[in-house]
């Protein structure tokens, strides 16, 4: 189940130090996107390729990279006005990534995003990527990295072809040591499955059929059963649980859960049906590492009231989080229902947890088609 698609674009911030792979990932988006069309905000200068060619950025430039994409450079005080510009409905994007400058303090950017008055942005995520072959040295240099992986969301370990095994494995506890909660993935040439990061675009078929053949187009041809060489499996490295009750869910258990979630649970995503603590609404769900946040819907007539939900994540159990979801549904909802009743009261009072987490000035209903809101995580970004 994906939720659908809102004007909202997520706004995935990509870090590390020099020489990590940075870009190299980035080209691995761009290339194997799906049809997603993707806006790249580089605060460095540097080179982007895609469709077989070179784009090198200037401080201030947008440059168009084919298919929709879009590229821009910027210095990080710009950082408002491009997002402005991509954000523009004439772009028609589906993602925003910002490269870093292999210097960069990622926690600034995530600061900046979240204080952004732009209501068309949701933030995505911070994704550290770090060199398994370079990690010790690194910290050694920039023993900074300590304080990026704390704040991540998630974690590529990247190149991890050039270590062994065992040395594989103790990097990645040291890492997942420093970054606490966050999903940490291995990969090669910074290749990782777009969907952690983002949904695929769902276009009308006439927008798919209707346009010039790519060079993602040739390399899928090129390649058997439409794999892009070492890109097979890549779903490997994650687990995807989805979650459907046609039972509401107890706010009070559910808000519990949120707050508990183990480690390695990088997104979620789907809509969350309440019940008695509100029957007016389903509430989309969206959260990023330890980021939530709530928006209410209308329910349309004659739909089915149930909550649906998609949890990504490395690691994780997947028998657990069902197991837990399911001992989040309410008890006794229709003797809850009841106006004035105690459990009514008890019901109200636990959906403030959820609220909580619902802006001060929810979207209007009829500007979004799935609603997604804010709430600060400076708590974070400051550690």
């Amino acid at each position: 189940m994906t939720p659908p698609r809102t004007p909202q674009i997520p706004v995935v911030v990509l870090a590390g130090f020099l020489g990590s792979g940075k870009t190299t990932l980035l080209n691995h988006l761009l290339r194997n996107r799906a049809g997603t069309r993707i806006g790249v905000i580089v605060n460095d200068f540097g080179a982007i390729e895609i469709d077989a060619m070179t784009v090198s950025g200037q401080v201030g430039s947008t440059v168009s990279l084919g298919n929709g994409c879009l590229c821009c450079a910027v210095d990080a005080s710009e950082l408002d006005t491009f997002l402005e510009t991509l954000t523009r409905p004439s772009a028609r994007l589906d993602v925003i990534v910002i490269e870093a400058s292999g210097l960069a303090e990622p926690q600034e950017l995530v600061r900046m995003l979240l204080a952004s008055d732009n209501p068309h942005i949701l933030y995505g995520g911070l994704v550290e990527v770090v060199d398994a072959a370079e990690f010790g040295r690194t910290r050694q240099r920039h023993p900074e990295i300590d304080r990026h992986l704390a704040v991540a969301d998630l974690v590529v370990l990247n190149k991890t072809d050039r270590v062994g095994e065992a040395e594989r494995e103790r990097l990645r506890a040291a890492v997942a040591e420093l970054s606490g909660p966050a999903a940490v993935i291995s990969a090669v040439h910074g290749r990782i499955d777009p969907e952690l990061l983002f949904d695929p675009a769902l276009r009308p078929d006439h927008e798919d059929k209707v346009r010039q053949l790519t060079f993602e187009d040739l390399l899928r041809e090129e390649a058997p059963d439409g794999h892009e060489g070492h890109d097979d499996h890549l779903h490997a490295s994650y687990e995807s649980v989805d979650f459907t009750s046609d039972i509401p869910m107890d706010p009070r258990r559910f808000m519990e859960f949120l707050d508990s979630r183990p480690d390695g649970l990088y997104r979620i995503k789907g809509f969350a049906d309440f019940g008695a603590g509100d029957r007016d609404n389903s509430y989309a769900l969206h959260a990023v590492g330890r980021f939530l946040r709530f928006v209410p819907r209308p329910w349309a007539r004659g739909e089915q009231r149930l909550t649906q939900l998609v949890m990504i994540g490395a690691g994780i159990d997947a028998a657990a989080l069902s197991a837990g979801l399911a001992a989040c549904r309410a008890d006794g909802a229709e003797r809850a229902d009841e106006p004035g009743s105690a459990d009514a009261a008890d019901v109200e009072r636990a959906m403030w947890g959820v609220l909580r987490y619902v802006p001060e000035q929810a979207p209007e209903p009829e500007a979004f088609d799935a609603h997604e809101t804010a709430d600060p995580r400076e708590a974070a970004a400051e550690a």
